[in-house]
């Protein structure tokens, strides 16, 4: 698929689910279960957007995007959306933008960091996706 989709748009989440839940085994995932919602700041078009994602026993079992208040999630994390692009592309590791203050964290933070890894799975496999940013 040459084809660019753009970012968030509800293509790109299909194609996201699609991925995910095909090249993340519930071992790749630590068998983990929780959720977030990644809130973007100062989008293109000037609304604020986010990507939640949601597992459980390491099966990714949603991936929702758009505009408004994001579903409830065990992490709300907010940011930049240059930052999350960046994360995203596999650009930026999710623990290192935490730890530089380049991104905000609702949550427990000892089990933030400790999910890092699995964070950073999750995006090697979204910078992948032929996006448009």
């Amino acid at each position: 698929m040459s084809e660019l989709i753009a970012y968030l748009s509800p293509a790109w989440r299909d194609e996201a689910l699609k991925r995910l839940q095909a090249e993340l085994t519930p071992e790749k995932m630590n068998n983990v279960t929780t959720s977030m919602s990644n809130i973007y700041k100062n989008c293109p078009g000037g609304e604020e957007m986010f990507l939640f994602v949601e597992c459980k026993d390491g099966k990714i079992t949603r991936v929702e995007t758009g505009a408004g208040e994001p579903p409830q999630a065990e992490f709300r994390i907010l940011g930049d959306y240059e930052t999350f692009a960046k994360i995203s592309r596999a650009e930026l590791g999710a623990q290192k933008a935490l730890m530089t203050g380049k991104l905000k964290l609702k949550g427990n933070l000892a089990r933030a960091l400790k999910l890092a890894s699995v964070s950073d799975r999750l995006n090697k496999v979204l910078a992948k996706i032929p996006a448009k940013y």
